[in-house]
Formats: C-alpha cells, structure tokens, sequence
C-alpha cells in the first residue's frame, strides 16, 4: 500500500495524459468493455481497463513499465467499445511517448528501434525500403547476419530490392515530419 505525500498531486499523471492526448482517463467506470474486446488482452500484463485504473490512481511508474503499452496494436477496438467514449487506443499511443521520453522503455528497446529505423526510411524515402529497414535493424539489434539466407530467396522473386524506391513527393512527406516535431513541441 502507498503512502500518499501530502505535497503529491495525486492527479498529476492523468492529467499529464489528458493535456498530451486530450482523453481523460477518469471518466472510465471500469466496465471492462475494452478489456473484453481486446484481441491482445491475454498477453498483457495490465489489461486495457487495469491501465485506466493506474492511471486513475496515480501509478505512473507501473503504467509506464508495463509491456501492456507496447503491445498495443491501436486497432481501436477499445475505444470503439468503450460507453465513456475513451480514445484508450490514443492514451497508449501516448504512454509510449511518456514511457520513452521518460527514459522508462528500457525492456522495449528493440520496439523504439524498430519504430525510430522504420519512421527514419520513411521520412528520407517517402515510403519504407525494406532492405535498409531490415539491415538498419538487424545491426541495431547487434544481429547483422539474422535472415541474411532469406535476402537472396526475396530478391530473386522480386520481394525486395536493393535500391530504395523513393516516392515524387518526398518534400510532402518531409514536410509532415517538420510539422508533426513542431506540433509535439520538438
């Protein structure tokens, strides 16, 4: 059990969520609508409603650890269930970004890779290159020689290619990153 500080803003963390997401998690009666309608609930280790309810209760270091906001896969099941009208999909899309910039992603390492190498071909490309996405991650991942049989099986049928394909409008979607880091304050 927690001793409360009586200097501690015991709302402190939902309203942080509520001002980064615009979804307030306290409106959740716990109904458990989200948690049932949730096809990756089995493998979470707080479930959609349980995160609501830390979130309610202050927990940030629980939230924020849990491996329930990485597996996530934002299908918006939940909130398309939840009777509140909670954008829960939103709030976990927002407790990664606490969870990183907090510096308390460190079990999900190789999720922020991937999403950073990913986001990285996207916005020097226009579109993901395949090939360099898997090389960047494999030597991220201290892996470089993981898969290499398959890059010849997939380049002879066509699958990938060895140079990226880059879209026309590379300065739109360049122009969406600038945008999206000026929006959030980077």
């Amino acid at each position: 059990m927690k001793i409360l500080d009586r200097n501690e803003d015991v709302h402190q963390f939902r309203d942080d969520i509520l001002t980064l997401s615009g979804e307030d998690a306290s409106s959740c009666v716990q109904c458990g609508k989200c948690t049932g309608s949730c096809p990756i609930a089995l493998e979470m280790d707080l479930k959609p409603s349980q995160v609501l309810r830390h979130i309610q209760l202050n927990s940030r270091k629980t939230v924020l650890e849990c491996s329930t906001i990485w597996l996530c896969a934002s299908c918006e099941t939940c909130s398309s269930r939840c009777p509140e009208k909670i954008e829960i999909a939103t709030i976990m899309d927002t407790l990664r970004k606490m969870a990183i910039e907090e510096g308390l992603a460190t079990g999900q390492k190789q999720v922020v890779d991937f999403d950073r190498i990913f986001l990285d071909s996207i916005k020097r490309h226009g579109r993901v290159h395949e090939l360099g996405l898997v090389m960047r991650y494999n030597m991220a991942s201290r892996e470089p020689l993981k898969d290499v049989h398959l890059g010849p099986l997939m380049l002879g049928k066509g699958k990938i290619s060895l140079l990226a394909h880059k879209i026309r409008e590379r300065t739109t979607v360049k122009e969406i990153f600038r945008q999206s880091r000026r929006f959030l304050g980077k």
